[in-house]
């Protein structure tokens, strides 16, 4: 409410706000429920729960709606429900391993054990507009649903299939690092924790799943152009469904006492990096980077990937310095202090005027004009302030 100077204060706000329902909702011809946006648009709901950090979405279309479409606006208003809520619960270690699979490629190794598949992808079809969508009604969407459900293929994709990952298999031929033992120790809370720098890997992590699809993709990008020091091949691939348990409140703190929550949709990363050797073992293996995000965000995962492989690396460029990556991927950050160049600037703006014209009045030259050969004008340099 920093608009209060302006004239009308209060009440002028309110109507821009009203006014705002009123672009929302002129000229349309029937309200988008919510079922259409979380179903219809799902890539775009998996982006925004990946960047606010919180699986929900129904909350995240409605944020979406709310927003008229702006993804940026729509993580701000998910992130600020999201602090209202209690954290009841610290899950256990979530094994990918037996994540239900519905893609899986790679593109170091073309025979994988299980095979590539290929799921829900629009990586191998023609950019081409589909002008039929225009006229695409619920009839012709029950059609099709009823169609694919009968087909033969479909009913062989009734069991979503669980498959070894790559690095396990690169681990038993001792060309990866063995993992180290597996905790279930409470992570650091970038949401109740200052975040201190350099960052914990747990720290860091939270923040690169949080972090901005197009500001991560940018800098990825950068590194593999030659402003950094990682270019990977992509291991694995895979997106899916990831089991959440926490232990059980009941029992005595065994394992395998869990109690299961239910399942997210996670995309999940390995990509694979030059090799390098142990100082103390002489060991070679290769050296692999890690992205895993909410839903199916397979640009932002791998680019997780890459900037946190990259973070490991010591160097002078951008994606090296863990300052200059984690502070500027959080879409929260670069959008707040942006559109904070929109409120009110008075004063400052006051000062400088002030200082320019004090400039001016002690060299009065400085404005002074100059008639040239052809009859235009051309002015002094101002002095510079």
């Amino acid at each position: 409410m920093a608009y209060v100077a302006v004239t009308g204060g209060r009440e002028a706000i309110e109507k821009a706000n009203e006014l705002n329902h009123y672009y929302r909702l002129k000229e349309s011809e029937t309200a988008l429920t919510l079922g259409m946006i979380e179903k219809q648009m799902r890539l775009l709901i998996d982006r925004i729960m990946g960047e606010a950090g919180l699986y929900a979405p129904e909350y995240a279309a409605l944020a979406l709606k709310q927003a008229e479409g702006d993804p940026a606006e729509a993580v701000f208003l998910l992130r600020a429900y999201r602090s209202t809520l209690a954290r009841n619960h610290v899950s256990r270690v979530t094994d990918t391993s037996e994540m239900r699979v519905i893609r899986r490629i790679s593109s170091s190794f073309r025979d994988l054990p299980g095979g590539q598949v290929l799921g829900p992808t629009y990586d191998y079809t023609h950019r081409l507009l589909n002008f039929t969508l225009r006229q695409e009604s619920s009839e012709d969407i029950q059609a099709f649903l009823e169609d694919f459900v009968q087909s033969e293929t479909r009913e062989r994709l009734t069991e979503v299939p669980t498959f070894r990952k790559v690095a396990d298999l690169l681990r038993e031929q001792g060309l990866m690092p063995e993992m180290k033992e597996r905790r279930d120790s409470e992570p650091f809370d970038i949401t109740r924790r200052k975040v201190i720098l350099p960052a914990t890997r747990s720290a860091r992590l939270q923040m690169l799943a949080r972090g901005e699809t197009g500001a991560m993709t940018a800098l990825a990008y950068s590194s593999m152009r030659g402003y950094g020091a990682v270019h990977p091949t992509i291991g694995e691939l895979r997106v899916g469904y990831a089991e959440v348990t926490i232990a059980h409140p009941y029992g005595a703190g065994d394992p395998d006492d869990s109690l299961y929550l239910g399942e997210m949709m996670v995309t999940e990363v390995e990509s694979i990096n030059s090799f390098k050797q142990n100082a103390e073992t002489g060991e070679i293996h290769f050296v692999m980077g890690y992205g895993l995000v909410l839903g199916q965000n397979e640009l932002k995962a791998i680019s997780m990937s890459i900037l946190e492989r990259s973070l490991e690396t010591e160097g002078t460029s951008p994606t090296q310095d863990e300052e200059f990556v984690l502070t500027h991927i959080d879409s929260l950050e670069s959008t707040g202090f942006v559109s904070h160049l929109k409120l009110p600037h008075y004063i400052t703006f006051q000062s400088s005027l002030d200082r320019i014209r004090k400039a001016q009045n002690e060299n009065p030259t400085s404005t002074k004009s100059t008639e040239v050969e052809d009859g235009k004008t051309e002015h002094k340099a101002a002095v510079e302030v």
